[in-house]
């Protein structure tokens, strides 16, 4: 598959304009090749280049593929929205999965927002036929007569027709076999009195299409049901949606069945648009609050306050006609443009305040204040929005990460402005009668005297400043290498980090392994991290891919390499107890709340080339055969 299928599709496939990363994978049988493109890239365009180099690329294929390669447009790094898990004491994997498969699968497909709904952990139920090699070689029976009495049992054609001038019957359709003993009575071979049956050169079991495919939730057998959104679904709407349908579904099952949700990547969303909503509530408050002790006036702080209900209703209409949604984004630009919204309606009062100290009327004193400031403010405006301005131009997933938080500022920013230079004038033209007395009450008493001392101490220690300038200048180039040196030493990452409740977890074995045996080792791995008494539930999924190097399978289970192979015997054997000397222990990885293991089969693959990571519009060629370079 490397040698003859991948390299010719890569080659054709690496001519694409704006590919910046070329991931590919082989197995027996198959290949699938990942192609990730620039972000100005435009997908559908990206998608007929594709389907044309695949095209191209036909003459330098095998002429004996059983499939001509195949691409479609997906997104390798989407993550499940959410995950639910079938178990039932009565009834088997397959059973399961023929359920799964045929009803809720079916079912949630439907529902708004979702992309894709796959079936893990069984198979379709199906009828398995062992030969034995001894015995159709003593019979002088080949596997082509096997495969043809097969085919013909199961054929779904009418045998035969009676057709007459009048009238024409169809004898009915040949039924297909469903059990093991229908199938142990086919007849194979009729020759010279010899009658060949199946079941006297095979046996005959019920199993499943695929026997190597298996999945657990706590400890029992389990079908995983895996969701995904589309692109432009809102991730909460969605699964609202299928919690929604949830009852209704366990209508349709049978009664023995039980649906468990094993991942719901929406509740570190819930609870981060939640965290986001009392910030901006604080921010609102204190903002607020602030105001009033500096103006000490009721109808002052309404005209100052009245900016940010409007202002961010504004800007929430303007982020709705621009394709925005409410996120954590878009939730933070908000908070950070309360200060924002405030201080222009600020400056306008204050101007107002110093024209009524003048003695000045109320009109006229407004009237005058907002034409002496009214270019102040919006100069200050553009100011604020052209700092804000480079945010549009950043390129990559950042860019277009902060383009919609830059957005927002903007939209807040230029609504205050002229909630300002309208609204606010106008309420202190009919309401504002005075300015602020320093000494009317015991709140303007009582600012005054904080003021007044805060004044006094930062004359102080700004005379302290000034008396020592060497032993300043010194504090200050020591500040910034210490700020440089907690720069660097300061963790960094695209996104911080955050408690999500789950663990994705992998297994590893011998390559040479059997499919039983790791079933074995991977029941006994979970009844290790089940001991933990925090852990609230673990999934595990096998399905092996015996054609992965030991690298590949190293980097898809999420692993570091060990250091050489007796270290890792030394390490399994001291994990069992059976190295004398070494005890039995726990893991050194600790298992909490929710985990979930996924075995060697998992769909994550090593990366290759030399393109940015994350980066890029996603559209993957499907074909036959996959070479990794």
């Amino acid at each position: 598959m490397a040698a003859t299928v991948a390299a010719p599709l890569e080659r054709r496939l690496g001519a694409i304009p704006g590919v910046t990363d070329l991931t590919s994978r082989s197995s027996l049988g198959t290949t699938n090749i990942t192609i990730q493109f620039d972000l100005n890239r435009d997908i559908d365009g990206a998608a007929r280049d594709v389907q044309a180099a695949l095209n191209a690329a036909l003459t330098d294929l095998p002429g004996d593929l059983p499939t001509l390669p195949t691409m479609r447009k997906v997104n390798p790094a989407a993550s499940p929205i959410l995950i639910l898990a079938l178990t039932s004491k009565t009834m088997l994997a397959s059973e399961m999965y023929d359920v799964a498969d045929s009803v809720i699968a079916q079912r949630l497909s439907q529902v708004d927002g979702v992309a894709e709904v796959t079936v893990n952990g069984a198979e379709q139920p199906a009828i398995r036929i062992r030969v034995n090699p001894v015995a159709i070689a003593s019979m002088g029976v080949n596997m082509e007569d096997i495969r043809a009495a097969v085919s013909n049992a199961n054929s779904t054609s009418a045998l035969g027709t009676f057709d007459g001038p009048n009238l024409a019957r169809t004898i009915g359709s040949n039924a297909q076999l469903q059990t093991p003993r229908e199938y142990e009575n086919l007849v194979v071979k009729a020759a010279n009195g010899t009658v060949v049956r199946l079941g006297g050169i095979a046996k005959i079991d019920e199993g499943v299409r695929n026997s190597r495919s298996a999945a657990w939730f706590n400890l029992q057998p389990s079908v995983l049901l895996v969701v995904t959104k589309q692109a432009d679904a809102n991730v909460i709407d969605t699964v609202d949606r299928i919690y929604a349908m949830l009852p209704e579904l366990r209508r349709w099952i049978p009664a023995d069945m039980d649906i468990s949700v094993l991942s719901d990547r929406t509740t570190t969303i819930r609870a981060s648009v939640f965290d986001m909503q009392l910030t901006l509530a604080a921010t609102i408050a204190l903002v607020m609050l602030v105001v009033f002790l500096f103006l000490r006036r009721m109808v002052a702080t309404v005209a100052a306050g009245v900016t940010v209900p409007l202002a961010l209703s504004g800007t929430c209409a303007a982020m709705w006609v621009a394709g925005f949604s409410i996120d954590n984004i878009s939730l933070m630009a908000l908070a950070v443009s309360v200060g924002f919204v405030v201080d222009d309606a600020i400056v306008v009062i204050e101007n107002v305040f110093r024209n009524l100290e003048k003695g000045m009327t109320p009109l006229r004193a407004t009237i005058e204040g907002a034409r002496q400031i009214g270019f102040t403010v919006l100069s200050i405006s553009i100011s604020l929005i052209a700092a804000f301005t480079p945010l549009l131009f950043m390129g990559g997933i950042v860019g277009r990460l902060f383009s919609e938080f830059s957005l927002t500022l903007t939209f807040a920013i230029a609504i205050s402005t002229v909630v300002s230079l309208s609204l606010t004038p106008m309420i202190c033209a009919h309401f504002v009668k005075a300015a602020p007395s320093p000494n009317a009450t015991w709140l303007d008493r009582a600012v005054e005297r904080t003021l007044t001392r805060s004044v006094a101490a930062y004359a102080r220690s700004l005379d302290v400043v000034l008396r020592h300038r060497a032993l300043t200048l010194i504090v200050f180039v020591a500040t910034i290498a210490l700020t440089v040196g907690l720069y660097i030493h300061t963790p960094k990452g695209f996104f911080p980090q955050d408690d999500t409740g789950l663990i994705f977890g992998g297994t590893r074995a011998s390559p040479d392994i059997s499919f039983e045996a790791m079933k074995d080792l991977q029941q006994r791995a979970t009844k290790i991290v089940l001991s933990d008494p925090v852990c609230e539930q673990r999934s595990a999924v096998h399905q092996p891919q015996a054609a992965l190097g030991a690298r590949q399978r190293q980097l898809a289970a999420g692993h570091q390499p060990l250091a050489s192979q007796a270290a890792r015997r030394r390490r399994h054997a001291r994990l069992h107890g059976a190295v004398p000397g070494h005890p039995r222990r726990r893991p050194a990885i600790r298992f909490i709340v929710s985990v979930h293991a996924m075995g060697p089969g998992s769909q994550r693959v090593a990366r290759s080339g030399a393109a940015r990571r994350g980066k890029g519009t996603d559209v993957a060629g499907a074909g036959r055969r996959q070479h990794r370079p």
